[in-house]
């Protein structure tokens, strides 16, 4: 019940407040990267498998510039990652415009993370199931390893949030992620991965 009806009610509701409560934050972030980005912008966009494997754009801050070498390659990501980009991806806040996501019904507040849509035909049949539900903003995976456990283990815990979701479970991550951000914890800042962030 609380997975195919309540969970959505819950998700809108809590990215609503939260929105109301840090839109200013967003704003000044949004700012201070239009001018550290060299013009490249605030906001990064990408399509992303979510629920059934439906295609959405999901919406990040942009913590790197285009900068291009002198044959138009884009400059190695470490090149590109500015000072206020590395400290939005230490604390996560690179996340937070995906608020705008889960009011839209694209993603859901806790979930697997969205990946790749490359990366679709290599999941396992059990792997696809991770996508049962709508992807989070935070997920079982993130509070239990995040980038120090194999991509492997990653999709085993996304599955068993898949078949435990329940509304205990998503609050208890909740505060799990808080605990984890705030403590720099299991946060990598280095670019170019799985997720293909930027």
């Amino acid at each position: 019940m609380y997975k195919n009806l309540f969970k959505r009610v819950f998700d809108f509701t809590i990215a609503l407040i939260a929105l109301l409560l840090i839109g200013w934050l967003l704003i000044i972030i949004a700012i201070l990267l239009h001018f550290a980005n060299k013009g490249a912008g605030a906001f990064f966009y990408q399509e992303r498998p979510g629920k059934d494997e439906k295609i959405f754009k999901v919406i990040k801050f942009k913590s790197m510039t285009d900068e291009k070498d002198e044959n138009g390659n884009l400059l190695p990501n470490e090149k590109r990652i500015t000072p206020i980009g590395k400290f939005i991806r230490k604390f996560s806040l690179d996340e937070l415009p995906q608020l705008i996501n889960v009011l839209k019904g694209d993603m859901a507040f806790i979930g697997p993370r969205p990946l790749l849509i490359k990366y679709l035909p290599l999941y396992s049949e059990e792997q696809h199931r991770r996508h049962e539900v709508r992807p989070g903003m935070s997920g079982w995976a993130q509070v239990n390893g995040r980038n120090n456990i194999s991509w492997t283990e990653k999709f085993k815990l996304d599955v068993w949030y898949v078949d435990h979701c329940s509304l205990w479970l998503d609050i208890k991550i909740i505060f799990m992620t808080v605990k984890n951000v705030l403590a720099g914890k299991d946060v990598a800042i280095s670019t170019g991965g799985f997720d293909g962030t930027n």
